[in-house]
């Protein structure tokens, strides 16, 4: 599936415990990570500074769904279900 762009469910529904610039403790689940612009495009995409995490994320309709409302239900369930 291709990332479905100004979507940014995935910089919003999950928890990061990985330093963000602006948000050197991360981001908790549900909060917009300051990275995200108003497009809801990263704005560090790309850069060396963004997370491991961030960069490793690849878009499935099982995480994703099929529009942004739904990947951050889902996005926010996986959260959920993965937290320790």
């Amino acid at each position: 599936m291709k990332c479905r762009e100004g979507c940014g469910a995935c910089c919003i529904a999950p928890s990061i415990s990985s330093p963000i610039p602006g948000m050197p403790d991360g981001k908790p689940a549900g909060e917009r990570c300051v990275q995200l612009s108003v497009e809801n495009l990263c704005s560090i995409f790309g850069r060396p500074e963004r997370p491991a995490v961030c960069s490793g994320f690849s878009a499935d309709v099982e995480v994703c769904g099929n529009s942004q409302e739904e990947a951050i239900r889902l996005l926010g369930w996986w959260e959920q279900m993965t937290a320790a």
